[in-house]
């Protein structure tokens, strides 16, 4: 993340995104796939590091092989070819905000203090030794005499796939291929995004 001046001189937190260059590897069409989209693949690697089904795939389209590939429903299909390369400027020139998708921050197994923001049982006097972190009573007593589904407890957080609408793009500079957007995303600096205009 980074900070950007505004055109009203306002200092606003930002986010730097590599968006590209992508290129297309595939063209779903009805008559084939009985759905319509575009397959694009960002993030050039070895050839030691695609395997043999990849490899074909991407000698196919004409292109080296890549790292992350992801299909876009598209309405501009007609214009593009397998093997077409898109930048940041192609797909996001005269587009006012983006959807990012990621995959959030792992935490580990965490309690309900840090999972779900429970205050805890009680002082910290009045003979609580050892429960100012824990969740305190979890279920009824004769009926149903089970804790339901659902119950906030503790658990895995985190590494969840979440998606934040409506981010402003801010500026694009199309030399480095790079976005900036508004605001935080989800993940850790270095993971893959999916961007949605």
């Amino acid at each position: 993340m980074t900070s950007v001046f505004g055109a009203d001189g306002k200092n606003l937190p930002c986010t730097v995104i590599e968006a590209g260059p992508c290129v297309v590897t595939q063209i779903r069409t009805l008559e084939n796939d009985k759905y319509e989209a575009v397959q694009l693949a960002y993030d050039e690697t070895t050839e030691k590091h695609a395997s043999a089904p990849l490899k074909g795939h991407f000698a196919k389209a004409g292109v080296t092989p890549r790292r992350k590939l992801a299909e876009f429903p598209a309405d501009f299909k007609s214009d593009l070819k397998l093997g077409d390369t898109l930048t940041v400027e192609d797909i996001f020139k005269d587009v006012p905000y983006v959807d990012v998708v990621g995959t959030s921050k792992g935490k580990g197994f965490q309690g309900v203090v840090h999972r779900y923001h429970f205050r805890g049982v009680g002082d910290a006097t009045h003979g609580q030794s050892d429960r100012q972190r824990h969740p305190g009573s979890m279920g009824a007593s004769s009926w149903p005499s089970r804790v339901l589904p659902g119950m906030r407890m503790a658990g895995h957080m985190g590494c969840d796939r979440v998606k934040v609408f409506n981010l402003q793009i801010v500026k694009i500079i199309p030399e480095n291929n790079l976005l900036i957007v508004k605001g935080s995303v989800p993940g850790a600096k270095g993971s893959y995004l999916l961007l949605e205009a």
